[in-house]
């Protein structure tokens, strides 16, 4: 919460020797799992909860393969509702990480993308990314950003299958 001026949520928290698998159903993510002290992540129905609240901010941290932090902004954010399959929305990128969720190819993007778990796909691939790949995620077909996965999280170039750790945190826009 107290990271870069406060007002944060965690919403995911991931590391390279997780002890999860996050290869989870899609009533899972929906509910959330892990622990808030390692490595968790809160569940997209309480996302969308949250982010129809207030007009909300997203920040995507991640420790490269050498352990340097990096993070990409995007305002704003939101995650639709069930019926929409959790769509992503993202807004303007800033930060010091490259663009990896929105500014790639289409079947790398992102943004706009419906969430997909192992038994509910809703990538554009002819096959199930979730499945293929582990772990639930907005994937496209399949991803330039991959963070709930066991071992092989990755962000654009910045690290390829080898991000030490990531995490994925929340404010409203208007936070002072």
């Amino acid at each position: 919460m107290n990271v870069t001026d406060g007002g944060w949520t965690v919403i995911q928290r991931n590391r390279q020797s997780t002890e999860i698998t996050w290869a989870e159903s899609w009533s899972t993510y929906k509910y959330g799992f892990g622990n808030v002290h390692t490595e968790y992540w809160l569940g997209t129905e309480y996302i969308h909860q949250i982010s129809r609240q207030k007009v909300y901010q997203v920040r995507f941290v991640i420790w490269d393969a050498a352990n340097n932090m990096k993070f990409a902004d995007y305002n704003p954010f939101s995650v639709e509702d069930e019926s929409q399959g959790y769509r992503l929305r993202l807004g303007t990128y800033s930060g010091t990480a490259e663009d990896a969720m929105a500014s790639k190819s289409p079947s790398a993007n992102h943004d706009n993308m419906m969430f997909s778990a192992k038994d509910q796909d809703h990538d554009t691939s002819s096959g199930n990314c979730a499945s293929s790949h582990g772990g639930g995620w907005w994937y496209s077909a399949c991803y330039s950003v991959r963070l709930n996965v066991k071992g092989g999280m990755t962000w654009g170039s910045l690290c390829n299958g080898n991000c030490k750790a990531s995490a994925i945190l929340i404010k409203p826009t208007d936070y002072c």
